[in-house]
C-alpha cells in the first residue's frame, strides 16, 4: 500500500505529529495524517483551496449518476470555484511517499490514514501540472462559480463523496 503527505513545501525531512486540524472521536492524541494512492486525487490541489469531490458507488442511484457526473468517462469528480483555478493551474505540490508500516485507517471513503509516531518519508515526488496529473488519475476537474450549493446537493445524495476545506467558500 502506497501513502503520501501532500505538502506545497519542499524539503521536509520529518513529519513529527501534530494536532488534528479538525476534531475526530477516533484521534485522541497528535497524528502524521497520510492519504492512500486511490484517493490521492482529492489532494493534488493547493492545501487552501475549496472542493467538493465525489465518485459513484456500486449502490449509488442512478439519478445521482445521471445529475453529478453526466456522461464523463472519469471515475472521480473534484468541483473548485472560479477564483481557485489560476492558483491551481500556478501551484506546485510534493508528495511525501511515506512508510505504512504505522499508519492505521481513519476514514476509508476520504483515504485517510494517521500515526501517532514521527516518519521519515522514502520518497517524494513534485507534481508541477496538476490538472494533467488529475487526468492521469482518472479525475476530472470542473471549475464552477461557486460549491456551496453543490456540497449540500452531493450531501443529500447517494455518492460518496468529501467537502474539503469549505470554510474558504465563496
Amino acid at each position: 500500500m502506497k501513502i503520501y503527505h501532500v505538502s506545497e513545501e519542499t524539503g521536509i525531512e520529518l513529519f513529527t505529529p501534530r494536532p488534528s486540524p479538525q476534531a475526530y472521536d477516533k484521534i485522541t492524541r497528535n497524528v502524521v495524517f497520510a492519504v492512500s494512492d486511490e484517493m490521492l486525487h482529492n489532494y493534488l490541489l493547493p492545501r487552501e483551496c475549496p472542493r467538493v469531490t465525489y465518485f459513484a458507488k456500486e449502490d449509488s442511484m442512478q439519478s445521482d449518476i445521471d445529475e453529478f457526473i453526466g456522461s464523463s468517462t472519469k471515475k472521480y469528480f473534484i468541483n473548485i470555484e472560479e477564483g481557485w483555478f489560476e492558483r491551481v493551474i500556478q501551484t506546485i505540490i510534493y508528495l511525501y511517499e511515506l512508510p505504512s508500516e504505522s499508519f492505521e485507517l481513519h476514514d476509508e471513503g476520504a483515504g485517510y490514514y494517521v500515526s501517532y509516531k514521527t516518519i521519515k518519508p522514502v520518497n517524494i515526488f513534485v507534481t508541477a501540472n496538476l490538472k494533467v496529473e488529475l487526468e492521469n488519475r482518472n479525475a476530472e476537474l470542473r471549475v464552477v462559480p461557486s460549491i456551496k450549493r453543490l456540497a449540500k446537493e452531493i450531501s443529500d445524495s447517494s455518492l460518496q463523496f468529501s467537502t474539503i476545506r469549505m470554510k474558504n467558500a465563496k
